[in-house]
């Protein structure tokens, strides 16, 4: 027996011309291109995600380093003291401190 699909394609070809709505040429028109552009896209998108998380994490990192030399001391000694006496800060939290200038509040 012959299934017919209609409405399954149709609804998926939709779906994936919405996504690829901006693009450029044919690939928001035809549906073969929009559909690799579209899969490309979703791939650099979740990439982008991890990539996002790593970036921030050396910034962090740069401006908790910027404030260590400051204080005469270098960076890994410095998270050292910092975990030694039990100051629950990730680095995410240290660097807003050392931003918004609260940084005094952190005794070595």
């Amino acid at each position: 027996m012959r299934v017919k699909r209609g409405n399954v394609a149709r609804v998926r070809r939709k779906s994936v011309l919405k996504i690829a709505s901006g693009f450029r040429g044919s690939s928001n028109r035809l549906f073969r291109t929009a559909n690799a552009r579209v899969m490309k896209s979703m791939l650099h998108a979740y990439v982008g995600r991890k990539h996002k998380k790593r970036t921030f994490r050396q910034i962090w990192i740069g401006r908790i380093k910027a404030f260590a030399n400051q204080k005469q001391i270098s960076y890994s000694k410095f998270m050292m003291g910092l975990k030694k006496s039990n100051v629950g800060l990730n680095r995410k939290m240290l660097a807003q401190l050392i931003v918004l200038g609260d940084a005094s509040a952190i005794n070595l």
